[in-house]
């Protein structure tokens, strides 16, 4: 099967002309996994950014946070200076307003985020790409107990959180080698047609 992408178009003054992509999954999806191989695969375009999420809880060796006190980051929303931010298991999480000024010059911007987001998102950006990253309970449920991180709390509840969310453009089954959802995930950044 093979899909195009499609993309959403904001309001008139939406945030421009450059590409916003949210990369949206459960908890165990493998999404850091994926993104860390689709950087490393992207490093030598200068078009495409992947923004370090500010997040206040411990980050772990598989991410490219930058963690912060919730004093820090209380400080810094009322600031202004987060371009989008959420919360998440108790956690909270943000985007720097730096992105803005990556889209307005027509780079694409890669952004791991949560699903309750994206509908703000695509008001607020004129290009916006939802890619869902997903995977069977039982494998999530797998990569879960490997990674036993203090900070995600009971496993159960992360495997039962359902979040609406708006139909995502592109959807990754991660069940297959990391390296080939990889390849996936890179074609989607760029925009091009890729088969499952």
């Amino acid at each position: 099967m093979t899909d195009i992408l499609t993309t959403s178009t904001g309001h008139a003054d939406a945030i421009g002309p450059g590409r916003l992509i949210l990369v949206v999954g459960p908890s165990g999806a493998g999404k850091d996994t994926l993104l860390g191989l689709a950087k490393a695969a992207c490093a030598d375009d200068g078009t495409i950014a992947f923004p370090r999420r500010v997040i206040t809880r411990q980050a772990s060796a598989s991410e490219d946070n930058e963690e912060v006190s919730a004093g820090t980051f209380e400080a810094a929303l009322a600031r202004d200076e987060y371009a989008m931010h959420w919360e998440a298991h108790g956690h909270r999480y943000a985007i720097s307003r730096a992105i803005d000024d990556e889209i307005r010059a027509g780079h694409s911007v890669v952004a791991n985020v949560s699903r309750t987001i994206i509908s703000a998102m695509r008001r607020a950006y004129a290009d916006v790409t939802v890619i869902s990253i997903t995977a069977p309970p039982n494998v999530r449920a797998e990569r879960l107990a490997m990674r036993s991180r203090s900070s995600d709390g009971r496993i159960e509840h992360r495997l039962s959180r359902t979040v609406d969310e708006a139909a995502p453009d592109v959807t990754i089954v991660n069940t297959g080698s990391a390296e080939f959802h990889a390849r996936q995930l890179v074609r989607a950044i760029k925009g091009e047609k890729w088969d499952e």
